[in-house]
């Protein structure tokens, strides 16, 4: 793969209602109203395969994600594993939750090579370990997600 993109590609796809709306509504309303925006990334490994996956999530996409939470493009990120295990069509072995700063910055385009060039100067290396990751997946999937506000619930 000529240069590792973000996995906010695919949540820009399943979200194209959420991008329209912003690209639509001028800049100032969309500042005043911008929500945080979520998506939760699950991953699901070929068997025998977790611990090496999550080594080199660990060692090449974490530091990445700590970097665009530096510039403040994320606010948060969490990572989750179950507990106990399911079907095997519903099997996910990791999910991590990106909380960005709203839907207009998780859905705009975003140029992440200078950074993947400041923490991996051995590109060639990078690259090769971002393939064996990937290699590991028997399935990934991105859902952007609308938490409900309770605070009027009775």
């Amino acid at each position: 793969m000529p240069r590792f993109r973000s996995f906010v590609l695919s949540a820009a796809l399943l979200a194209t209602s959420a991008s329209a709306s912003f690209a639509q509504a001028p800049a100032a309303a969309a500042a005043s109203t911008a929500q945080p925006f979520q998506v939760e990334y699950y991953y699901k490994t070929k068997w025998g395969a977790f611990d090496e996956f999550k080594a080199l999530f660990r060692k090449n996409h974490y530091p990445v994600l700590m970097k665009e939470q530096a510039i403040g493009r994320i606010v948060g990120v969490t990572i989750a594993y179950p507990t106990y295990h399911g079907t095997e069509d519903g099997r996910w072995d990791m999910r991590v939750t990106i909380t960005f700063k709203d839907a207009a910055t998780a859905l705009a385009p975003f140029d992440n090579s200078a950074i993947l060039k400041e923490l991996y100067p051995d590109q060639a290396t990078f690259q090769k370990e971002e393939r064996r990751r990937f290699e590991l997946l028997e399935a990934h999937w991105d859902l952007p997600i609308k938490p409900e506000d309770l605070s009027g619930w009775k």
